[in-house]
Protein backbone atom coordinates (compact mmCIF):
# COMPACT_ATOMS: atom_id res chain seq x y z
CA UNK A 1 0.00 0.00 0.00
CA UNK A 2 0.90 3.45 -0.57
CA UNK A 3 1.20 7.09 0.52
CA UNK A 4 0.15 9.95 -1.86
CA UNK A 5 2.94 12.40 -2.99
CA UNK A 6 3.38 15.43 -5.26
CA UNK A 7 5.75 14.65 -8.17
CA UNK A 8 9.33 14.39 -6.68
CA UNK A 9 12.45 16.46 -7.93
CA UNK A 10 15.47 14.64 -8.60
CA UNK A 11 17.53 13.40 -5.17
CA UNK A 12 20.79 12.10 -4.90
CA UNK A 13 21.44 8.11 -5.45
CA UNK A 14 21.80 5.63 -3.14
CA UNK A 15 24.58 2.79 -4.18
CA UNK A 16 23.11 0.60 -6.80
CA UNK A 17 22.88 -3.26 -5.65
CA UNK A 18 23.38 -6.25 -8.19
CA UNK A 19 19.64 -7.66 -9.06
CA UNK A 20 18.77 -11.15 -8.16
CA UNK A 21 19.79 -14.45 -10.57
CA UNK A 22 17.27 -16.37 -12.15
CA UNK A 23 17.56 -18.98 -8.73
CA UNK A 24 16.31 -15.99 -7.03
CA UNK A 25 13.68 -15.55 -9.58
CA UNK A 26 12.50 -19.10 -9.43
CA UNK A 27 12.45 -18.68 -5.63
CA UNK A 28 10.53 -15.27 -5.68
CA UNK A 29 7.81 -17.71 -8.06
CA UNK A 30 7.69 -20.36 -5.28
CA UNK A 31 7.81 -17.81 -2.63
CA UNK A 32 4.39 -16.14 -4.38
CA UNK A 33 3.17 -20.12 -4.63
CA UNK A 34 3.48 -20.30 -0.76
CA UNK A 35 1.71 -17.13 -0.60
CA UNK A 36 -1.62 -18.11 -2.40
CA UNK A 37 -1.39 -21.44 -0.34
CA UNK A 38 -1.17 -19.81 3.09
CA UNK A 39 -4.04 -17.42 2.09
CA UNK A 40 -6.01 -20.61 0.58
CA UNK A 41 -5.53 -22.14 3.83
CA UNK A 42 -6.23 -18.79 5.72
CA UNK A 43 -9.82 -18.45 3.44
CA UNK A 44 -10.32 -22.56 4.39
CA UNK A 45 -10.41 -22.29 8.03
CA UNK A 46 -11.63 -18.87 8.63
CA UNK A 47 -13.88 -17.93 5.95
CA UNK A 48 -15.03 -22.36 4.81
CA UNK A 49 -14.53 -21.31 1.24
CA UNK A 50 -12.75 -23.78 -1.45
CA UNK A 51 -9.20 -22.71 -2.06
CA UNK A 52 -7.93 -22.65 -5.50
CA UNK A 53 -8.62 -25.77 -7.39
CA UNK A 54 -5.86 -28.44 -7.19
CA UNK A 55 -5.94 -28.85 -10.71
CA UNK A 56 -5.39 -25.24 -11.27
CA UNK A 57 -2.51 -25.04 -9.16
CA UNK A 58 -0.78 -28.71 -11.12
CA UNK A 59 -0.48 -26.70 -14.50
CA UNK A 60 1.10 -23.69 -12.42
CA UNK A 61 3.57 -26.42 -11.08
CA UNK A 62 3.82 -28.13 -14.48
CA UNK A 63 4.12 -24.41 -16.15
CA UNK A 64 6.84 -23.75 -13.77
CA UNK A 65 8.62 -27.17 -14.22
CA UNK A 66 8.58 -26.61 -17.90
CA UNK A 67 9.98 -22.99 -17.65
CA UNK A 68 12.95 -24.85 -15.03
CA UNK A 69 13.98 -27.15 -17.63
CA UNK A 70 14.04 -24.86 -20.48
CA UNK A 71 16.07 -22.41 -18.73
CA UNK A 72 18.46 -25.21 -17.84
CA UNK A 73 18.96 -26.30 -21.17
CA UNK A 74 18.97 -22.60 -22.12
CA UNK A 75 22.28 -22.46 -20.04
CA UNK A 76 23.91 -25.73 -21.12
CA UNK A 77 23.58 -24.29 -24.77
CA UNK A 78 24.75 -20.53 -23.71
CA UNK A 79 27.92 -21.81 -22.30
CA UNK A 80 28.57 -24.30 -25.55
CA UNK A 81 28.07 -20.72 -26.77
CA UNK A 82 30.66 -19.24 -24.98
CA UNK A 83 32.95 -22.01 -25.66
CA UNK A 84 32.61 -22.33 -28.94
CA UNK A 85 33.25 -18.04 -29.19
CA UNK A 86 36.32 -18.75 -27.48
CA UNK A 87 37.34 -20.96 -29.73
CA UNK A 88 36.22 -19.47 -33.08
CA UNK A 89 38.41 -16.47 -31.41
CA UNK A 90 41.37 -18.19 -31.03
CA UNK A 91 41.06 -19.45 -34.75
CA UNK A 92 40.65 -15.72 -35.87
CA UNK A 93 44.29 -14.48 -33.91
CA UNK A 94 45.67 -17.65 -35.72
CA UNK A 95 44.35 -16.88 -39.65
CA UNK A 96 45.79 -13.16 -38.78
CA UNK A 97 48.83 -14.24 -37.99
CA UNK A 98 49.47 -16.42 -40.60
CA UNK A 99 47.95 -13.67 -42.97
CA UNK A 100 50.59 -11.85 -41.83
CA UNK A 101 53.50 -14.67 -42.33
CA UNK A 102 51.72 -14.96 -45.88
CA UNK A 103 51.86 -10.99 -47.10
CA UNK A 104 55.91 -11.43 -45.40
CA UNK A 105 56.13 -14.24 -47.51
CA UNK A 106 54.87 -12.05 -51.06
CA UNK A 107 57.02 -9.52 -50.22
CA UNK A 108 59.92 -12.14 -50.37
CA UNK A 109 58.81 -13.67 -53.03
CA UNK A 110 58.23 -10.71 -54.92
CA UNK A 111 62.03 -9.57 -53.90
CA UNK A 112 63.33 -13.10 -55.30
CA UNK A 113 61.36 -12.75 -58.03
CA UNK A 114 63.33 -9.28 -59.08
CA UNK A 115 66.72 -10.65 -58.31
CA UNK A 116 66.41 -13.54 -60.38
CA UNK A 117 64.80 -11.62 -63.22
CA UNK A 118 67.81 -9.47 -63.04
CA UNK A 119 70.19 -12.21 -62.75
CA UNK A 120 68.10 -13.96 -65.46
CA UNK A 121 69.26 -10.74 -67.91
CA UNK A 122 72.82 -10.61 -66.82
CA UNK A 123 72.82 -14.67 -68.11
CA UNK A 124 71.40 -13.90 -71.58
CA UNK A 125 73.39 -10.65 -71.79
CA UNK A 126 76.53 -12.95 -71.72
CA UNK A 127 75.27 -16.03 -73.49
CA UNK A 128 74.66 -13.09 -76.79
CA UNK A 129 78.34 -11.81 -76.30
CA UNK A 130 79.84 -15.33 -75.92
CA UNK A 131 77.91 -16.09 -79.07
CA UNK A 132 79.86 -13.10 -80.64
CA UNK A 133 82.64 -14.30 -79.73
CA UNK A 134 82.32 -17.94 -80.52
CA UNK A 135 81.53 -16.22 -84.19
CA UNK A 136 84.52 -13.75 -84.37
CA UNK A 137 86.73 -17.00 -82.98
CA UNK A 138 85.15 -19.14 -86.16
CA UNK A 139 86.11 -16.42 -88.57
CA UNK A 140 89.72 -15.94 -87.55
CA UNK A 141 90.36 -19.96 -87.52
CA UNK A 142 88.99 -19.63 -91.01
CA UNK A 143 91.29 -16.92 -91.70
CA UNK A 144 94.31 -18.77 -90.21
CA UNK A 145 93.77 -21.91 -91.95
CA UNK A 146 93.13 -20.04 -95.32
CA UNK A 147 96.65 -18.47 -94.94
CA UNK A 148 98.14 -21.67 -93.77
CA UNK A 149 96.93 -23.93 -96.70
CA UNK A 150 97.82 -20.60 -99.03
CA UNK A 151 101.33 -20.85 -97.49
CA UNK A 152 101.64 -24.65 -97.44
CA UNK A 153 100.65 -24.99 -101.23
CA UNK A 154 102.93 -22.67 -102.19
CA UNK A 155 106.08 -24.37 -101.18
CA UNK A 156 109.46 -23.85 -102.84
CA UNK A 157 108.32 -22.11 -105.93
CA UNK A 158 106.66 -19.22 -103.88
CA UNK A 159 109.97 -19.03 -101.86
CA UNK A 160 112.15 -18.76 -105.28
CA UNK A 161 109.47 -16.27 -107.11
CA UNK A 162 109.92 -14.65 -103.31
CA UNK A 163 114.19 -14.91 -104.17
CA UNK A 164 113.81 -13.91 -107.90
CA UNK A 165 111.86 -11.10 -106.91
CA UNK A 166 113.90 -9.33 -104.07
CA UNK A 167 116.68 -7.00 -105.00
CA UNK A 168 119.22 -8.09 -102.53
CA UNK A 169 119.43 -10.26 -99.10
CA UNK A 170 118.20 -7.45 -97.03
CA UNK A 171 115.24 -7.52 -98.70
CA UNK A 172 114.89 -11.21 -98.37
CA UNK A 173 115.17 -10.87 -95.21
CA UNK A 174 112.39 -8.80 -94.56
CA UNK A 175 110.20 -10.44 -96.63
CA UNK A 176 110.97 -13.77 -94.80
CA UNK A 177 110.27 -11.94 -91.89
CA UNK A 178 107.18 -10.54 -92.73
CA UNK A 179 105.78 -13.71 -93.77
CA UNK A 180 106.02 -15.29 -90.37
CA UNK A 181 104.72 -12.20 -88.66
CA UNK A 182 101.76 -12.86 -90.74
CA UNK A 183 101.33 -15.63 -89.79
CA UNK A 184 102.75 -15.35 -85.82
CA UNK A 185 99.99 -12.53 -85.74
CA UNK A 186 97.26 -14.55 -86.97
CA UNK A 187 97.79 -17.15 -84.75
CA UNK A 188 97.99 -14.45 -81.69
CA UNK A 189 94.39 -13.44 -82.69
CA UNK A 190 93.29 -16.54 -82.51
CA UNK A 191 94.69 -17.31 -79.68
CA UNK A 192 93.49 -14.32 -77.89
CA UNK A 193 89.61 -14.79 -79.07
CA UNK A 194 90.36 -18.18 -78.01
CA UNK A 195 91.13 -16.98 -74.21
CA UNK A 196 87.87 -14.61 -74.46
CA UNK A 197 85.44 -16.71 -75.39
CA UNK A 198 86.59 -19.75 -72.53
CA UNK A 199 86.26 -16.29 -70.08
CA UNK A 200 83.15 -15.54 -70.98
CA UNK A 201 82.06 -19.19 -70.91
CA UNK A 202 82.95 -19.20 -67.62
CA UNK A 203 81.02 -15.81 -66.56
CA UNK A 204 77.88 -17.78 -68.35
CA UNK A 205 78.50 -20.69 -65.97
CA UNK A 206 78.70 -18.70 -63.25
CA UNK A 207 76.04 -16.40 -63.93
CA UNK A 208 73.80 -19.33 -64.65
CA UNK A 209 74.37 -21.31 -61.30
CA UNK A 210 73.70 -17.87 -59.47
CA UNK A 211 70.43 -17.78 -61.47
CA UNK A 212 69.97 -21.66 -60.07
CA UNK A 213 70.31 -20.56 -56.94
CA UNK A 214 68.10 -17.67 -57.11
CA UNK A 215 65.56 -19.55 -58.97
CA UNK A 216 65.74 -22.45 -56.11
CA UNK A 217 65.44 -19.66 -53.36
CA UNK A 218 62.28 -18.17 -55.01
CA UNK A 219 60.51 -21.69 -55.16
CA UNK A 220 61.12 -22.60 -51.56
CA UNK A 221 59.19 -18.66 -50.48
CA UNK A 222 56.33 -19.81 -52.97
CA UNK A 223 56.59 -23.30 -51.43
CA UNK A 224 56.29 -21.67 -47.87
CA UNK A 225 53.62 -19.34 -49.37
CA UNK A 226 51.51 -22.12 -50.45
CA UNK A 227 51.68 -23.87 -47.17
CA UNK A 228 50.72 -20.72 -45.31
CA UNK A 229 47.87 -20.71 -47.51
CA UNK A 230 46.79 -23.64 -47.12
CA UNK A 231 47.67 -23.49 -43.11
CA UNK A 232 45.37 -20.65 -43.08
CA UNK A 233 42.49 -21.97 -45.41
CA UNK A 234 42.40 -25.13 -43.10
CA UNK A 235 42.11 -22.72 -40.14
CA UNK A 236 39.38 -21.08 -41.67
CA UNK A 237 37.59 -23.53 -42.49
CA UNK A 238 37.57 -25.04 -38.85
CA UNK A 239 36.47 -21.83 -37.97
CA UNK A 240 33.35 -21.98 -40.35
CA UNK A 241 32.38 -25.18 -38.83
CA UNK A 242 32.52 -23.65 -35.45
CA UNK A 243 30.87 -20.92 -36.26
CA UNK A 244 27.79 -22.60 -37.54
CA UNK A 245 27.51 -25.36 -34.40
CA UNK A 246 27.78 -21.60 -32.28
CA UNK A 247 24.71 -20.21 -34.99
CA UNK A 248 22.90 -23.85 -34.29
CA UNK A 249 22.98 -23.65 -30.56
CA UNK A 250 22.02 -19.86 -30.57
CA UNK A 251 18.82 -20.99 -32.65
CA UNK A 252 18.11 -23.09 -30.44
CA UNK A 253 18.51 -20.60 -27.09
CA UNK A 254 16.27 -18.40 -29.63
CA UNK A 255 13.45 -21.26 -29.89
CA UNK A 256 13.81 -21.91 -26.17
CA UNK A 257 13.32 -17.90 -25.55
CA UNK A 258 10.00 -18.40 -27.40
CA UNK A 259 9.01 -21.44 -25.66
CA UNK A 260 9.72 -19.96 -22.34
CA UNK A 261 7.82 -16.75 -22.86
CA UNK A 262 5.09 -18.61 -23.94
CA UNK A 263 5.59 -20.74 -21.08
CA UNK A 264 5.73 -17.52 -18.62
CA UNK A 265 2.41 -16.00 -20.11
CA UNK A 266 0.71 -19.58 -19.32
CA UNK A 267 2.34 -18.80 -15.61
CA UNK A 268 0.75 -15.26 -15.65
CA UNK A 269 -2.73 -16.57 -16.48
CA UNK A 270 -2.57 -19.27 -13.99
CA UNK A 271 -1.05 -17.48 -10.92
CA UNK A 272 -4.01 -14.56 -12.36
CA UNK A 273 -6.59 -18.10 -12.07
CA UNK A 274 -4.88 -18.81 -8.76
CA UNK A 275 -5.30 -14.74 -7.00
CA UNK A 276 -8.84 -14.64 -8.82
CA UNK A 277 -10.32 -17.71 -7.03
CA UNK A 278 -8.76 -17.15 -3.84
CA UNK A 279 -10.10 -13.30 -4.14
CA UNK A 280 -13.67 -14.80 -4.83
CA UNK A 281 -13.29 -17.09 -1.85
CA UNK A 282 -12.41 -13.81 0.33
CA UNK A 283 -14.98 -11.78 -1.53
CA UNK A 284 -11.77 -9.34 -2.73
CA UNK A 285 -12.50 -7.88 -6.07
CA UNK A 286 -8.95 -8.38 -8.24
CA UNK A 287 -8.16 -6.64 -11.24
CA UNK A 288 -5.90 -8.10 -14.26
CA UNK A 289 -2.74 -6.95 -15.04
CA UNK A 290 -1.47 -7.12 -18.41
CA UNK A 291 1.45 -8.68 -20.39
CA UNK A 292 5.04 -6.82 -20.34
CA UNK A 293 5.83 -7.97 -24.12
CA UNK A 294 3.61 -5.78 -26.25
CA UNK A 295 3.48 -1.72 -26.11
CA UNK A 296 -0.22 -0.33 -25.53
CA UNK A 297 -1.39 2.28 -27.98
CA UNK A 298 0.07 5.09 -25.63
CA UNK A 299 3.68 3.03 -26.22
CA UNK A 300 3.90 1.71 -22.45
CA UNK A 301 4.69 -2.03 -21.62
CA UNK A 302 4.24 -3.27 -18.30
CA UNK A 303 6.76 -2.91 -15.73
CA UNK A 304 5.77 -6.35 -13.87
CA UNK A 305 3.58 -9.60 -14.61
CA UNK A 306 1.26 -9.34 -11.68
CA UNK A 307 -2.18 -8.69 -9.89
CA UNK A 308 -3.14 -5.21 -9.54
CA UNK A 309 -4.20 -5.00 -5.51
CA UNK A 310 -4.98 -1.42 -5.68
CA UNK A 311 -6.17 0.51 -8.18
CA UNK A 312 -5.95 4.58 -9.37
CA UNK A 313 -7.81 6.96 -7.75
CA UNK A 314 -9.99 7.59 -4.20
CA UNK A 315 -9.85 4.33 -1.61
CA UNK A 316 -9.95 2.92 1.86
CA UNK A 317 -6.79 3.58 3.95
CA UNK A 318 -5.80 -0.18 4.68
CA UNK A 319 -4.42 -0.64 7.81
CA UNK A 320 -4.03 3.59 8.53
CA UNK A 321 -1.27 3.12 6.18
CA UNK A 322 -1.55 5.64 3.18
CA UNK A 323 -4.19 8.49 1.97
CA UNK A 324 -7.25 8.05 0.15
CA UNK A 325 -6.49 9.03 -2.88
CA UNK A 326 -4.00 6.64 -4.51
CA UNK A 327 -1.89 8.31 -7.50
CA UNK A 328 -1.17 4.67 -9.30
CA UNK A 329 -1.87 1.41 -8.94
CA UNK A 330 -0.21 -1.08 -6.84
CA UNK A 331 0.60 -4.60 -8.82
CA UNK A 332 1.58 -7.53 -6.43
CA UNK A 333 4.67 -9.75 -6.98
CA UNK A 334 7.28 -11.60 -5.24
CA UNK A 335 10.13 -9.27 -3.84
CA UNK A 336 12.84 -9.10 -5.93
CA UNK A 337 10.79 -9.11 -8.91
CA UNK A 338 12.73 -7.17 -11.87
CA UNK A 339 11.01 -4.02 -12.65
CA UNK A 340 11.13 -2.97 -16.28
CA UNK A 341 11.11 0.36 -17.51
CA UNK A 342 7.63 1.37 -19.16
CA UNK A 343 9.15 2.90 -22.17
CA UNK A 344 12.74 4.10 -23.07
CA UNK A 345 14.03 7.55 -21.34
CA UNK A 346 16.19 9.26 -18.75
CA UNK A 347 16.12 7.94 -15.13
CA UNK A 348 15.60 11.46 -13.44
CA UNK A 349 15.46 10.17 -10.08
CA UNK A 350 16.90 6.96 -8.24
CA UNK A 351 16.58 7.24 -4.80
CA UNK A 352 15.01 6.88 -1.19
CA UNK A 353 12.23 8.91 -0.81
CA UNK A 354 9.95 8.63 2.27
CA UNK A 355 6.48 6.72 1.96
CA UNK A 356 7.20 5.84 -1.65
CA UNK A 357 10.52 4.13 -0.52
CA UNK A 358 13.44 3.09 -2.77
CA UNK A 359 11.83 5.55 -5.74
CA UNK A 360 12.60 5.66 -9.60
CA UNK A 361 11.83 8.00 -12.29
CA UNK A 362 11.81 7.95 -15.48
CA UNK A 363 11.25 10.77 -17.91
CA UNK A 364 9.83 9.58 -21.73
CA UNK A 365 9.69 13.38 -23.05
CA UNK A 366 6.72 15.43 -24.14
CA UNK A 367 5.99 15.78 -19.74
CA UNK A 368 5.24 12.14 -19.59
CA UNK A 369 7.01 10.51 -16.70
CA UNK A 370 6.85 6.96 -14.87
CA UNK A 371 7.75 6.56 -11.51
CA UNK A 372 7.87 2.82 -9.69
CA UNK A 373 7.77 3.01 -5.54
CA UNK A 374 9.00 0.13 -2.49
CA UNK A 375 11.45 -1.67 -4.55
CA UNK A 376 14.23 -3.55 -2.89
CA UNK A 377 17.09 -2.13 -4.71
CA UNK A 378 17.92 -0.13 -7.55
CA UNK A 379 19.54 -1.50 -11.23
CA UNK A 380 20.22 2.28 -12.38
CA UNK A 381 21.11 5.29 -11.54
CA UNK A 382 20.08 9.16 -12.04
CA UNK A 383 20.64 10.75 -15.63
CA UNK A 384 21.06 7.13 -17.03
CA UNK A 385 19.54 6.31 -20.40
CA UNK A 386 17.04 3.72 -20.64
CA UNK A 387 15.26 1.41 -23.47
CA UNK A 388 11.85 0.12 -23.10
CA UNK A 389 11.91 -2.98 -21.12
CA UNK A 390 15.55 -2.35 -19.34
CA UNK A 391 15.46 -3.67 -15.90
CA UNK A 392 15.82 -0.48 -13.02
CA UNK A 393 15.27 -1.90 -10.11
CA UNK A 394 13.34 -4.60 -8.15
CA UNK A 395 10.67 -5.21 -6.37
CA UNK A 396 10.37 -4.78 -2.30
CA UNK A 397 8.48 -3.66 1.08
CA UNK A 398 10.13 -0.52 1.80
CA UNK A 399 8.98 2.73 2.73
CA UNK A 400 5.12 3.00 3.76
CA UNK A 401 4.04 -0.73 2.44
CA UNK A 402 2.16 -3.83 4.06
CA UNK A 403 3.81 -6.46 1.74
CA UNK A 404 6.09 -6.80 -1.34
CA UNK A 405 4.43 -5.23 -4.27
CA UNK A 406 5.50 -2.59 -6.91
CA UNK A 407 3.74 0.97 -6.52
CA UNK A 408 3.52 2.19 -10.89
CA UNK A 409 2.75 5.93 -11.46
CA UNK A 410 2.32 7.95 -14.85
CA UNK A 411 2.48 11.40 -14.59
CA UNK A 412 1.55 14.34 -17.50
CA UNK A 413 3.68 16.93 -16.29
CA UNK A 414 3.96 16.31 -12.94
CA UNK A 415 0.27 15.66 -12.29
CA UNK A 416 -0.73 12.18 -11.31
CA UNK A 417 -2.97 9.82 -14.52
CA UNK A 418 -5.06 6.62 -14.35
CA UNK A 419 -1.86 4.05 -15.39
CA UNK A 420 -4.37 1.26 -16.73
CA UNK A 421 -5.11 4.69 -19.27
CA UNK A 422 -1.21 4.33 -20.85
CA UNK A 423 -1.36 0.44 -20.36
Amino acid sequence: MCMSLQFPGVHSLNPLNPGPSRVRRNQARAALLLAFAALAVFLILFAGERPASASTEDKLNETQSKIADQNEKKGVLTDEIAGLSSRIDDYEAQVSALRAEERDAELRLAAKQDELDKAQSEVDAAYKQLKVLAARLKRSLVVLRERLVAIYKAGDSDLSDLVLTTKSYGDLIESSTYIEQIQNRNESIVTRVRDLRDQQEAIVVRLKKAKDKIESARDAIAAEKQNLTTARQAVQDQQAKLASARADRQAQVDSIDSKVDHLEDIEADLQQKIAEQIAAASGVSVLPAGPMTSPSAAGLIWPVSGTITSGFGARSSPGGIGTTYHEGIDIAVPEGTPVRAAASGTVIMASYNGGYGNYTCVDHGSGLSTCYAHQSSFAVSSGQSVSQGDVIGYSGNTGSSTGPHLHFEVRINGVAQDPLGYL
